[in-house]
C-alpha cells in the first residue's frame, strides 16, 4: 500500500464528502479512490468514513486522523515547494572534489569568478592527492587531470588542458649540471610521480625517438611531494606546467631539455558528474560556467609548433 497516496485520497474524500468529486479533483478513477480508502482503513484497522449510497460522513476516528493528515500533508507540500525553489536557483552547497595541485592553482580563480554571479553558492571541498583516494560518484562534481581518463559511469567533459614539463631547481642544476640530451638523465637524480606508473620517458627530436629508462631517486605517490622535492634541489622531475608555472615565473624552478618534444605530455582537465536531468540548478550552473571558463594553460613554444603541425 502507498500510505501517503492513501492519506491524500482520504483527505480529499473528507473535504468533498463525495467519492466522485474527490476522484475528479485527484484525477483518478472512482475505483482508485475506493481502493485507496479501503487499504488505509485496513492498514489502521479503523473505519474512517461512513458511506452509504446517499451519504458520506467522517467517523470520530476519521476526524482525529484528518487533523494529523492535514498537518503532515501541509509539511510535505512546504518541503517539496522549498526543494523545487532551491533546484531552480543557484543557491546551496556544492560537493566538489579536486586534485591537490588543481586546488592550489586554477581552482581559487575559478571559484572566485563563479561567485561574482552566484553569491549564494558555497562549496564543500574535498582535496585528494591521488585518484585512488576518492570515488567520483560520491560528489556532485569531480575534477580529474589525466592523460587518459579511467572508465566511468559519469558524464565526462573537458574543461581545459595542461602539458608536462621537465623541471629542476637552479641549485640542483648548478650542482649537477644541465642535461643537454635526454640520454644524460641516467646521470641525474630523477623524482618520479609513482601514480603515473611511467618508468620511462620518451622524447622526440629530428633524429627520432629517445626512450629513457628511469631509476628514480625518489618515487612518491603524489605530485605535491615531487614538487616539494624539486624545489628543495633533490633532482629532476616531470610535472604539469599548471602546477609549476608560478615557480617557473619566480625562478625557483627552470625547465630543461626544452629542445626535445616530450611524448605523452598532454593532460586533460576533466569534469565528471552525473546526468544533469535531475541535477539542481546550482550544479548545472557551475558545470556550464566551468566548461565556458576553459581552465588550464598553454603549451610551450615547441609543443605549440608540433601541435600545429598535426592539425
Amino acid at each position: 500500500m502507498n500510505q501517503l497516496e492513501s492519506m491524500r485520497i482520504f483527505s480529499k474524500v473528507a473535504q468533498c464528502l463525495n467519492f466522485g468529486d474527490a476522484a475528479r479533483q485527484l484525477g483518478i478513477s472512482n475505483s482508485a479512490v475506493t481502493r485507496g480508502l479501503t487499504n488505509l482503513e485496513r492498514h489502521l484497522n479503523l473505519r474512517l468514513i461512513n458511506r452509504t449510497t446517499r451519504h458520506v460522513s467522517l467517523t470520530p476516528a476519521g476526524h482525529n486522523y484528518l487533523e494529523g493528515c492535514a498537518d503532515l500533508l501541509q509539511q510535505l507540500e512546504q518541503m517539496e515547494n522549498r526543494v523545487r525553489a532551491e533546484s531552480r536557483s543557484a543557491a546551496g552547497r556544492l560537493k566538489l572534489a579536486v586534485p591537490a595541485f588543481f586546488a592550489s592553482t586554477a581552482l581559487p580563480s575559478l571559484i572566485s569568478d563563479f561567485r561574482l554571479s552566484n553569491p549564494l553558492v558555497g562549496f564543500d571541498l574535498t582535496v585528494y592527492e591521488t585518484a585512488s583516494q576518492i570515488v567520483p560518484e560520491d560528489f556532485e562534481v569531480c575534477i580529474m587531470i589525466e592523460r587518459k581518463l579511467r572508465d566511468s559511469s559519469l558524464i565526462c567533459r573537458s574543461i581545459g588542458r595542461t602539458w608536462d614539463v621537465i623541471v629542476a631547481s637552479p641549485s640542483y642544476l648548478a650542482r649537477r649540471g644541465v642535461p643537454d640530451s635526454p640520454r644524460q638523465l641516467s646521470e641525474h637524480d630523477i623524482l618520479l610521480d609513482a601514480e603515473s606508473l611511467m618508468r620511462y620517458w620518451t622524447f622526440k627530436d629530428s633524429s627520432g625517438d629517445i626512450r629513457v629508462t628511469l631509476v628514480p631517486f625518489i618515487a612518491a605517490q603524489n605530485a605535491s611531494a615531487i614538487l616539494r622535492a624539486s624545489l628543495d634541489g633533490l633532482g629532476i622531475a616531470r610535472l604539469p606546467s599548471m602546477f609549476v608555472q608560478d615557480h617557473l615565473r619566480t625562478g625557483k624552478l627552470t625547465t630543461v631539455l626544452d629542445g626535445f618534444e616530450l611524448e605523452g605530455s598532454e593532460r586533460t582537465v576533466w569534469m565528471l558528474y552525473a546526468s544533469q536531468r535531475y541535477a539542481s540548478h546550482m550544479v548545472r550552473t557551475f558545470i556550464d560556467f566551468a566548461v565556458s571558463k576553459e581552465v588550464g594553460d598553454e603549451p610551450s613554444g615547441r609543443q605549440r609548433s608540433l601541435i600545429t603541425q598535426t592539425l
